[in-house]
């Protein structure tokens, strides 16, 4: 999910990317084999990451607790409250 703040930035940026004229950038071109790897890998550090901040999320969350049928408070009887 984005930020309400960058909304508006996401939202110009195809028309900042349409008023550029081509050949302004001095070094655009292929990259080189050594970078595209490096970004590879740090993309794929980024997503995992990620998963483990959600998987420790879905973990962690409190579960709701069985509700008891009969309303007795049972002591020392596990998965009974």
């Amino acid at each position: 999910m984005v930020p309400a703040g960058n909304i508006p930035f996401l939202l110009l940026l195809p028309v900042a990317a349409a008023q550029m004229t081509p050949g302004s950038c001095s070094a655009c071109g292929p990259l080189s084999l050594p970078l595209l790897a490096g970004l590879v890998a740090a993309d794929a550090v980024v997503f995992v990451s990620l998963l483990i901040v959600v998987v420790v999320f879905v973990c962690v969350r409190p579960r709701s607790r069985p509700t008891q049928e009969d309303g007795k408070i049972y002591i020392n009887m596990p998965g009974r409250g």
